[in-house]
């Protein structure tokens, strides 16, 4: 029984994503899995500096205990089994701070865990690639979101006190940044905002393009200002000028060349934090290249969070400058595209990802 257990643990790994995270040494995958090489013996954690095994070599299991079962010993050089402990402490230290109702202190925190408060904040960061301060905010900023989208008749004021904000005006000087709009303008459709916003021809259809004062909020295929005035009913829907004009002659030049570097267009795309480190991750794959959504999971280091990651990326505002069109499922199939299959064929293939006849060619607009 021992044995089948093991076997339906190891069957559950991800092993494109597991040998893709062990060829770039991903620190995120530390304590998710080991993986052990069978002409030396040897089990290892994703990061270990030693020389890569050739993938025939490698096999993978869900941790040291099944891999020692197997036959094979722990990596003197890496201690794959202390990364394991590493990772139960932080995922012990997310739940906490998820369900904390007051501020946590980082010495408070690490203590609970077991670990050195400046160790525990180190370990802390390389999972999830923000500190536990920053991790904090970002839940009571969910808080805060859930409770002004609600039922929508909900007080700013009580829905920061709730969320475990000090004051209003904290959460007022932490969601500005994040959310791009502030709290009671997201919550009223836009009111007060300004939104410049045209309807542009590209060589893949009709792109919505739309910015605030301070940067790109849509990018759309197929949208009008209608579909606009919907999403923010209480902003000033303003014409182009000069410079947003020019603003749209970038973006549809991405159309047409989807690699070409666009890392210098401003954005004010409100998420939520986990949206956010998923847009970010998008961001961060290269022109010409896919990811898998569990990569993605496990690139923001939330490698159960693969329905979640693909809801983000559905979620994603600004299409083709956050290229969630380069995320494929893992077994290779294109998956889903908000502006449809043929688009996504489209743009790949634009990329040289996929050959021009296996696309469609442009779709109907």
């Amino acid at each position: 029984m021992a044995a089948i257990q093991r076997e339906l643990i190891v069957m559950m790994i991800d092993e494109e994503g597991a040998y893709l995270a062990i060829s770039v040494r991903d620190r995120a995958q530390d304590g998710h899995f080991v993986f052990a090489v069978r002409s030396t013996g040897i089990y290892c954690k994703p990061s270990c500096p030693a020389r890569r095994p050739r993938r025939e070599n490698v096999a993978f299991f869900a941790g040291g205990e099944p891999a020692r079962a197997a036959g094979y010993r722990p990596c003197l050089r890496c201690r794959p089994d202390e990364a394991a402990r590493d990772t139960r402490a932080v995922e012990r230290a997310l739940a906490l701070l998820e369900s904390a109702e007051e501020r946590v202190s980082l010495s408070a925190l690490a203590e609970a865990v077991g670990y050195a408060a400046h160790h525990f904040q180190r370990i802390f960061k390389q999972r999830t690639g923000v500190s536990p301060a920053a991790y904090a905010r970002a839940v009571r900023a969910r808080r805060a979101e859930a409770a002004l989208e609600g039922d929508g008749a909900g007080r700013i004021t009580d829905a920061a006190y709730d969320a475990g904000y000090a004051a209003p005006s904290r959460f007022y000087a932490e969601a500005k940044g994040r959310m791009g709009m502030t709290p009671r303008a997201w919550r009223n459709g836009g009111a007060g905002e300004r939104i410049r916003a045209s309807v542009a021809a590209s060589s893949l259809g009709p792109l919505l393009v739309a910015a605030t004062d301070k940067g790109l909020c849509r990018i759309a295929f197929d949208e009008t200002e209608a579909d606009l005035r919907a999403r923010f009913p209480h902003a000033e829907i303003l014409p182009p000028d000069a410079s947003f004009a020019a603003l749209v002659q970038a973006v549809v030049a991405m159309v047409d060349d989807p690699a070409r570097a666009q890392a210098d267009l401003p954005t004010d795309a409100r998420g939520t934090a986990f949206q956010q480190a998923v847009w970010q991750a998008l961001r961060a794959i290269p022109a010409g290249e896919t990811r898998s959504y569990a990569q993605i999971a496990a690139s923001i280091g939330r490698p159960q969070a693969v329905r979640a990651t693909g809801t983000a990326c559905g979620d994603n505002a600004l299409a083709v400058l956050v290229p969630c069109h380069r995320v494929l499922r893992s077994d290779g199939g294109l998956g889903g595209y908000a502006y449809g299959l043929e688009r996504k064929r489209a743009l790949l293939a634009r990329e040289g990802v996929l050959q021009p006849t296996q696309h469609a060619g442009k779709p109907k607009g």
